[in-house]
């Protein structure tokens, strides 16, 4: 079996089935506000939501892909496979929680250590964006159905450039970068803190330019690095490496700002 654009295009429809029963799951308690909230080791909120959105997401996949490997957020990873289903199944439970729709569910496939498709659905939110490799991006909205997605063609910082930043505290404690993005705030026009799937969403309908994040997960991303690199953006780690499964940050945007943006944080 190979990722030819046939079975990407399968993956996708599946991926999208998935997605929807973890929706169902997750609008049905999120509505009611009926869950309850645990802590996990790591100190971040955990819900029966989560829990149940992952087990559902796995029965679709795995029905149509029992030979398929997964690492999902709240089970860890099953199976061994050169293909690698990622999935968070709420990304954002803290918004969640806290009754916001800015959460999602982000379901990506990796084959042989490639990122190859992604799906970002914010049910509650009113998106749904896709991407496979080879393939573009694409959105659906309440204004948009099946809108192809394009980045930008900003090519430096200026009064209409739009950068968004997420989490940022181990870039707090890096004076140099630090400074660097005090720096880049006096040059831009707008900074904002979208944060989670929205910002990627934003930038690879060419509505910002710049996505900034120092701390995070590939789960939390792997679906949207796909998205935004078939947008045309470019995307990596703020160190500049590729996106695997140890990446901790984020540098995204279109390819000439992305490319300065790369060294000014690594001068």
């Amino acid at each position: 079996m190979a990722t030819d654009v046939r079975f990407l295009e399968h993956a996708l429809s599946v991926a999208h089935a998935a997605a929807d029963a973890a929706e169902g799951i997750i609008r049905a308690r999120y509505r009611a506000s009926d869950f309850s909230v645990d802590a996990k080791a790591d100190a971040t909120p955990v819900t029966e939501a989560d829990r149940e959105a992952e087990l559902a997401i796995k029965q679709v996949l795995g029905t149509a892909f029992p030979e398929h490997a997964f690492f999902g957020e709240e089970f860890g990873r099953e199976g061994d496979s050169e293909f690698l289903w990622l999935i968070d199944p709420i990304d954002g439970t803290k918004s969640f929680v806290r009754g916001y729709p800015m959460f999602s569910t982000q379901i990506a496939l990796m084959h042989g250590g490639r990122l190859v498709l992604g799906v970002s659905a914010a049910g509650e939110y009113g998106e749904r964006a896709w991407a496979i490799h080879g393939g573009g991006a694409f959105l659906r909205s309440s204004l948009h159905a099946n809108r192809p997605l394009r980045v930008s063609d900003t090519a430096d910082f200026g009064p209409m450039t739009a950068i968004s930043t997420g989490n940022l505290k181990s870039m707090a404690r890096q004076p140099r970068r630090w400074e660097t993005l005090g720096a880049l705030v006096g040059r831009v026009g707008r900074i904002r803190g979208y944060g989670d799937f929205l910002h990627y969403h934003l930038l690879a309908q060419g509505s910002i330019d710049l996505v900034i994040e120092s701390d995070l997960n590939i789960l939390d991303i792997a679906a949207l690095v796909v998205i935004v690199r078939e947008a045309g953006g470019v995307f990596t780690t703020l160190e500049g490496t590729d996106v695997d499964l140890d990446a901790a940050s984020a540098l995204a945007g279109p390819p000439a700002l992305h490319r300065q943006a790369l060294g000014l944080f690594n001068a």
